[in-house]
């Protein structure tokens, strides 16, 4: 019984770290959204200004040259980047996940879970769909931006699901 009870309450922590990481992406997000609706371009993750006040983009390759007072616009990609701490962070869980999540907005039903941990061969896929999104000719900021508040009610309904399993699993009993 006692080993019963201590997986039902080990489950439980991981679904409070869910539901943390959760709130960290939707968080991300907000400040995406704010982050393009200043400065919202296409063809580079970032656009950074220049010693001059030259504007320059920077695509994946040079990401490295922006830092955190001269980037001037991002793109989608860039966005979250850039709003989770900068190039530094692309490779974090929590940049990772919200493109993810991201991603699901886009191409999946809001209700339905998010793949969390895709083979990185699709992450990249998924990062490549990404950008070219944000890239399309016709796109515009207010794209981009509907896309983010499609993203944080994604992520808004997977709080809800991760809230309905955690109260099924506090309701059981051993």
């Amino acid at each position: 019984m006692r080993q019963v009870e201590r997986r039902r309450l080990a489950h439980m922590d991981v679904l409070a770290v869910g539901l943390l990481e959760l709130h960290d992406i939707r968080a991300l997000l907000e400040s995406t959204t704010i982050l393009v609706n200043v400065g919202w371009i296409q063809n580079a993750w970032f656009a950074i200004l220049d010693t001059q006040g030259r504007e320059r983009r920077l695509t994946a390759h040079d990401v490295h040259l922006a830092t955190d007072g001269d980037v001037s616009g991002v793109c989608l990609v860039g966005g979250i980047v850039h709003a989770a701490g900068g190039p530094a962070t692309a490779r974090s869980q929590l940049v990772q996940r919200t493109l993810d999540l991201t991603w699901h907005a886009l191409h999946e039903d809001q209700r339905a879970p998010v793949r969390w941990c895709p083979t990185p061969d699709i992450r990249l896929a998924h990062l490549r769909d990404l950008t070219r999104w944000n890239d399309h000719p016709q796109r515009t900021a207010r794209h981009v931006s509907a896309l983010l508040d499609t993203a944080v009610s994604t992520a808004d309904s997977q709080i809800r699901l991760l809230r309905h399993h955690q109260n099924e699993v506090a309701s059981t009993s051993f």
